[in-house]
């Protein structure tokens, strides 16, 4: 610093150098603060939903159960049958692995859209669009699905089970074909429980059953609904600046529309993909399907379109709400937390902006 030969250089180098550090930082904690809004966006939504998600799993679930097509039950019905059998609890059950899993795929589904989002447009602008935001989903999906698919797997056989008393009479009842007459799998009574009695039983392999087709489900339905909402967002922004310029849109408020109309589309879309992963992860060691595309073959020749449709009503009465909540709660989160973040993080750049060359200056007298 002594070789220096001005006073101005010495001044402006540590600003010029603290702004960009401060700066940079706080970039990075931009996008790592998506990743903490997105897991707790994830879990409010599945907690709000979980009981219609039970619903819909156990009515995709009836044919494998009960080995038979014939009186299969209607939404209503199976709300009764749960009711009946197992009060609130059996609508709650599995709630716990389901929070885990949306903790999980919250954080990197929202985190890595945002991270991609910005990345495309500091660097590569000439890469946006609708399919960037396809890709960018797809891809935080599939890596939160490391921890999501076990969970799924426990969640959903805890679904199915409702109360022990349900489940063991269940079994009696429908004389569930099994192979060499085993049964399909024990009672489960939590989380931890299930984890270890699948892994001990089936190993590494009964935790990620049907890892494939939640894949094959998930990837398409995660691109789609975050393409339809930016999609969405965009249609708003436009019809906003031409008809009402002056009209303030809240941002949660647009979360929770725009998000239940994306999840709402894209569930639909994506139901046949549901059916088939739901019944390779419910039948445990039953050897009704052999992979993803038996199952699919299977389920279109003996049940058809209707089949592979099987649950739709209760996974889009599921869908709207739940990503509606997401969405909405993300918006929020960002709406009261990123600005007073921002501003403190500024007031940080300031002070090391004012301090540095402070003390620049009082080495050069």
């Amino acid at each position: 610093m002594a070789n220096k030969s001005s006073t101005s250089t010495k001044f402006d180098a540590p600003l010029s150098h603290s702004t960009n550090k401060a700066t940079h930082n706080r970039d990075q904690f931009f996008v790592w603060r998506e990743f903490v809004w997105g897991a707790i966006a994830g879990a409010f939504g599945e907690g709000m939903m979980h009981p219609i998600d039970t619903i819909k799993t156990r009515i995709q679930s009836q044919v494998l159960l009960s080995g038979s097509q014939q009186s299969q039950k209607s939404i209503v019905q199976m709300v009764q049958t749960v009711w009946v059998a197992d009060g609130l609890r059996g609508f709650y059950r599995g709630i716990a692995p389901g929070i885990t899993g949306s903790l999980a795929t919250g954080a990197t589904y929202f985190g890595f859209i945002e991270s991609t989002k910005k990345w495309i447009e500091e660097s590569h602008p000439n890469l946006g669009g609708h399919w960037a935001h396809f890709i960018a989903g797809a891809v935080g999906d599939t890596l939160g699905s490391f921890v999501y698919v076990p969970c799924e797997v426990m969640k959903q056989r805890m679904q199915v089970q409702g109360s022990s008393n349900s489940w063991n009479s269940a079994i009696m009842k429908d004389k569930m074909q099994m192979k060499s007459g085993a049964e399909m799998y024990g009672y489960y009574t939590g989380m931890f429980q299930a984890g270890h009695s699948i892994w001990k039983e089936q190993g590494l392999k009964g935790l990620y059953a049907g890892y494939w087709s939640t894949l094959a489900r998930d990837v398409p339905f995660a691109g789609l609904m975050v393409m339809f909402y930016e999609a969405l967002k965009d249609l708003t922004e436009k019809g906003r600046q031409k008809w009402a310029p002056n009209f303030h849109v809240d941002g949660s408020m647009e979360g929770l529309i725009l998000g239940g109309l994306a999840g709402g589309f894209s569930a639909y879309l994506t139901t046949p993909l549901d059916v088939i992963k739901t019944r390779l992860q419910v039948q445990g060691s039953s050897t009704s399907y052999n992979g993803w595309l038996d199952a699919m073959n299977k389920i279109w020749k003996t049940e058809g379109a209707k089949g592979m449709f099987r649950g739709s009503i209760p996974r889009i009465t599921w869908y709207i709400p739940a990503s509606a909540l997401t969405f909405m709660a993300v918006e929020f989160l960002r709406e009261q937390f990123n600005k007073k973040l921002d501003d403190d993080n500024m007031q940080e750049v300031t002070s090391l902006s004012i301090e540095k060359p402070k003390s620049s200056f009082k080495e050069v007298a």
